[in-house]
């Protein structure tokens, strides 16, 4: 008998946004495993901290955070070696996600690697982007309304594009890109429908018109929203609170 792997979606980065499954399955398991940078402490395993205890084995997986590529195959190749040693041992590993793990997820990526040889199970966890809705107080899409997510690294005109034929809109991975996104969405006359979320649920968290801010780069873990749908009133509520920063 092998051990069960689990992709457990740790929330946004509060850890009162943790679901009861996550954590039972959590802290039943001997062994757990996050994403980790090659400075700095974890931010999944900061989400989940408090829950851990002494006598579980931990595995960071050591992604390097920077802007050029790194062989992340190798990476991953590596992390499922080590978590597969300790399935075929019998021990039940727990992989912990931010956000949900299928939804630009890093598990994804071990789920690939070993979903197909042991028993496996996924936890679905808070996206980022349902929390920056809620941070806003602003509905994400109601009714017809087509939402598009879309990566803040596509070029310009691919971004224009998605954005055209959208009734609702989330950038994710803004970042670095955010001068060039914020630009974008000036031209194409939006900023009015534009909510900017930043480190949403933590102590840090930013919730501002798009147009109120005034930086070139933003953190990674930063979404901006767009409502231009089938709603009046949706609209009307971004506009009265957004149009005083244009």
């Amino acid at each position: 008998m092998t051990g069960t792997l689990y992709g457990l979606g740790a929330g946004p980065g509060d850890p009162e946004l943790l679901t009861l499954k996550a954590h039972r399955i959590l802290t039943a398991s001997p062994v757990v495993a996050y994403p980790a940078p090659d400075s700095g402490e974890s931010f999944a395993r900061s989400i989940v901290a408090d829950f851990l205890s002494a006598e579980q084995t931990e595995i960071p997986i050591v992604v390097p955070m920077r802007a050029e590529r790194f062989p992340a195959a190798e990476v991953y190749d590596g992390a499922a070696q080590t978590i597969a040693a300790h399935l075929d041992a019998g021990h039940d590993v727990a992989v912990i996600c931010e956000g949900d793990p299928f939804f630009y997820g890093s598990f994804m990526y071990l789920f690939e690697r070993l979903g197909p040889r042991y028993p496996t199970q996924i936890v679905p966890g808070v996206s980022s982007i349902m929390a920056s809705s809620a941070a806003l107080m602003q509905p994400l899409a109601a009714r017809n309304d087509v939402l598009s997510v879309i990566p803040g690294p596509l070029a310009d005109d691919e971004l224009q594009a998605r954005i055209v034929i959208s009734d609702a809109v989330a950038i994710m991975k803004v970042g670095r890109h955010f001068a060039r996104i914020k630009a974008l969405i000036e031209r194409l006359g939006l900023m009015d429908a534009a909510g900017y979320c930043e480190r949403v649920s933590l102590s840090e968290q930013k919730i501002l018109p798009l147009a109120a801010v005034d930086a070139d780069t933003a953190p990674y873990f930063s979404t901006i929203l767009i409502y231009r749908g089938g709603e009046a009133w949706i609209r009307d509520l971004a506009a009265e609170r957004f149009s005083d920063a244009s």
